[in-house]
């Protein structure tokens, strides 16, 4: 009879410890493949370290804090984002509509709040606690955590929320209050992306409906590979123009 896989140590980080490194991270046929290291902080300098390393935290109420690096990584090539006909239409629809807009870090706290407490299909929980909150607020005022919002007649329909080091860009989480209108602020991130050569959309885990919008698996290797230059990139500014929906609209 075989022997049951042994259950992998997780090493325990105290506040300001550094993070050991990704490749000690659980494998795939451990419990939580990608788990790395639990406990630590959730202040700016920490969550800083983690994502230019390619690690980000993620877990529910009544854990300590998690932290993961997926093997592999799910990431959007930009220029691979899945513009299906139906979401070009309604795309065009709301670039034409003057009571549709798109804003960037205009209502950040609306936004994280409300992927906070949207319900989904499937899930009766978040990981959007209130640390994670403040913690990411804290991060958005010191310019490195951005929101990319949907408008309509003044109304806060959808959006989403990422982190950004350079041209190194991590997808947090989105929420939609209105059809396809988490789809129009990811389109409008696509769009700032190309507008400002980011190559990529980092999506940590795989989905479904990421995949569907042309997202894919890649090695950890080529992902730390590929933000280890673009966050080294001078960062854009963070503002979007309605003169950018001709970089996916005109493909």
């Amino acid at each position: 009879m075989p022997r049951p896989t042994p259950t992998p140590t997780l090493p325990w980080l105290e506040p300001g410890d550094p993070f050991p490194p990704v490749e000690g991270s659980w494998g795939p046929g451990s419990d939580a493949p990608g788990l790395l290291a639990a406990g630590g902080d959730l202040d700016v300098l920490t969550l800083l370290d983690a994502y230019s390393h390619g690690i980000f935290p993620w877990y529910s109420e009544s854990q300590p804090i998690l932290w993961w690096s997926t093997d592999p990584r799910m990431v959007l090539t930009v220029a691979s984002f899945r513009l299906r006909r139906s979401l070009r239409k309604v795309l065009a629809h709301f670039v034409a509509n003057p009571r549709c807009e798109i804003r960037f870090d205009n209502a950040f706290a609306d936004v994280i709040h409300a992927c906070a407490t949207t319900p989904r299909h499937g899930q009766t929980g978040t990981w959007i606690l209130p640390p994670m909150v403040q913690a990411y607020t804290h991060l958005h005022l010191a310019g490195h955590a951005h929101s990319v919002e949907t408008w309509v007649d003044g109304e806060l329909v959808g959006g989403l929320y990422c982190v950004a080091l350079g041209r190194a860009v991590f997808g947090e989480s989105m929420f939609a209050h209105a059809t396809d209108a988490s789809k129009i602020a990811l389109a409008a991130l696509v769009c700032f992306c190309r507008a400002h050569d980011i190559p990529a959309i980092d999506c940590q885990q795989n989905t479904a409906h990421l995949a569907s919008l042309g997202a894919a698996e890649i090695p950890r290797s080529a992902f730390l590979a590929q933000i280890r230059h673009t966050q080294r990139l001078p960062a854009p500014e963070w503002r979007f123009s309605p003169l950018y929906w001709d970089h996916l609209l005109s493909t």
